[in-house]
């Protein structure tokens, strides 16, 4: 079974778990820099695609919260845009989440941020779930999506995401156990952002109850939810 849970609210580069990802997230730490460097950030593009769960929205959302940090504004377009502004001259960047799923209109208007983005020099963070030759864009788009930096994101292995795991219970101060650990991973969604947010869950119930975390408590609160 596999919750409808979104990402937490407000992810970061601290904490995103790299794992086979370091690179790009490297890239995006050297690409957000600090407010004195940002006047120096490159105008190359970076399009980040892999499978979902593998971290891509979670690097596109703590770039945009790295910007606003450092008091900068960006545009933002993802699917659930439905009427997106026009170009703003005082965005730092334009950052465009899950293009596989544009419309026509999303498209038209990311291909409009993008022009505006390049002529002023400003960069582009775009993600999608499959590289750029293969995404079912309009040309213009597609090919501006593939001509800067590119990085392939994994998904982590089980093994990294149960340490993920126990180091975010711990930093909680919240014991799992390996009987409620593999409960986890095989009862619901194994996307990490899902588990990350479903731990929230289980720790705010653990307390509401003055219960443990156990199999026993999980079924219970989906009864009660």
């Amino acid at each position: 079974m596999a919750l409808d849970i979104g990402l937490p609210t407000g992810p970061t580069l601290a904490n995103f778990c790299a794992g086979p990802n370091l690179a790009a997230a490297q890239h995006l730490a050297l690409w957000l820099g600090d407010k004195a460097s940002s006047a120096h950030r490159s105008p190359v593009p970076t399009y980040v695609w892999g499978p979902a769960g593998s971290g891509k929205s979670h690097l596109l959302k703590a770039a945009r919260e790295g910007l606003r940090t450092q008091g900068a504004r960006a545009g933002w377009l993802d699917a659930t845009v439905l009427q997106a502004p026009e170009f703003d001259e005082r965005w730092v960047a334009v950052l465009l989440d899950d293009v596989h799923l544009y419309t026509a209109e999303q498209q038209q208007q990311a291909f409009r941020w993008f022009v505006h983005a390049q002529t002023l020099q400003r960069p582009v963070l775009a993600a999608g779930d499959v590289a750029p030759a293969a995404l079912l864009l309009r040309d213009d788009l597609r090919t501006r999506l593939g001509w800067g930096h590119i990085f392939q994101l994994q998904l982590l292995s089980e093994a990294e995401r149960r340490a993920v795991l126990r180091q975010a219970a711990d930093a909680r101060g919240v014991f799992l156990g390996d009987e409620v650990m593999d409960f986890m991973l095989t009862r619901f969604s194994r996307d990490l952002g899902h588990l990350m947010e479903l731990l929230d869950l289980l720790d705010g119930y653990s307390l509401q109850t003055q219960r443990a975390i156990t199999i026993p408590m999980i079924r219970s609160m989906m009864e009660n939810h």
